[in-house]
């Protein structure tokens, strides 16, 4: 199974956070890709620090809701806390698309809702995958076109650092 990841972190040593991420999944050999760090303005509470953002592609033999739990395990051990919604957080590990066999798995789960009911509205999800996966599609739409879509400030606003 194959699954596009984004990875942010706007508090503590952000840069590390991420890194431990994509370590994770590098040294299980499930890292397929992973874009450069990208920095952006904070999404809806905008009172809080720069995130920095990435976006990794692994290959796992995981099911669905347990590579959910996995994210959540490696959020736990970056010591996140919900304190408040689209508040500072040490570390998002946000599941925005599974494929299986080439194929995009669909969810109205509200524990795993797939793909990432968001991820077509925000640069910071779609410019770190097109960079890895340019050709990628989103719900049978291509994440060039859905890049394109988005306000002109909120493409530029995700830089790298």
């Amino acid at each position: 199974m194959e699954a596009v990841l984004s990875i942010g972190s706007n508090m503590a040593d952000r840069q590390a956070l991420l890194d431990g991420v994509i370590e994770h999944f590098a040294e299980a050999e499930q890292l397929r890709a992973a874009s450069r760090t990208y920095a952006t303005p904070p999404w809806g509470v905008t009172d809080q620090e720069d995130f920095l953002n990435a976006t990794l592609l692994v290959e796992v033999p995981d099911e669905p809701l347990e590579l959910l739990r996995r994210c959540q395990a490696l959020e736990n051990a970056a010591h996140r806390v919900r304190e408040r919604r689209w508040g500072p957080r040490t570390l998002d590990v946000d599941i925005i698309q599974i494929r299986r066999d080439g194929h995009e798995l669909l969810s109205e789960d509200p524990t795993l809702t797939l793909p990432h009911p968001w991820a077509h509205a925000r640069a910071f999800v779609l410019i770190p995958w097109a960079e890895i996966e340019p050709e990628a599609q989103l719900r049978g739409q291509p994440i060039a076109e859905l890049i394109a879509a988005l306000p002109d400030d909120d493409v530029q606003a995700v830089t790298p650092p």
